[in-house]
C-alpha cells in the first residue's frame, strides 16, 4: 500500500490519490472545435446557428466564434472554433454537444 501512496504526486491526496482540479484544468486550453461535411450551406449555417446558442448559453464573457465554411466536390465543410474566457466553460459546452 505503501508504494501506491508514494507513486501519488504533490498535487494528489496520498488518502485517495485524488488530482487536483487546478492541476488539470489550468485554463491553457480555452478553444472547442467543431467540424463536419454538410449537403449544402444552407444546413451548415443552420448548425452553426445551432452551435452558437449552445455557445452564448454557457459564456460568462464574449465567446469568439469564428466559422469556416469551404465549399468541398461532396458539399459544404463547416469548421468552428469557440474561445471562451477560461476552460471550464470550454468543457461545459464540449460536455453539451454530445
Amino acid at each position: 500500500m505503501s508504494d501506491a501512496l508514494n507513486k501519488c504526486s504533490a498535487n494528489e491526496t496520498a488518502a485517495c490519490c485524488c488530482v487536483d482540479v487546478g492541476t488539470v484544468m489550468d485554463n491553457s486550453d480555452c478553444t472547442a472545435s467543431w467540424s463536419r461535411l454538410f449537403d449544402n450551406r444552407q444546413q451548415a449555417e443552420a448548425m452553426l446557428a445551432s452551435l452558437t446558442e449552445k455557445a452564448r448559453g454557457v459564456e460568462s464573457e464574449p465567446c469568439v466564434i469564428t466559422p469556416t465554411f469551404s465549399e468541398q466536390p461532396d458539399g459544404v465543410q463547416l469548421d468552428v472554433d469557440f474561445t471562451f474566457c477560461c476552460q471550464a466553460e470550454t468543457l461545459i459546452f464540449q460536455l453539451g454537444l454530445r
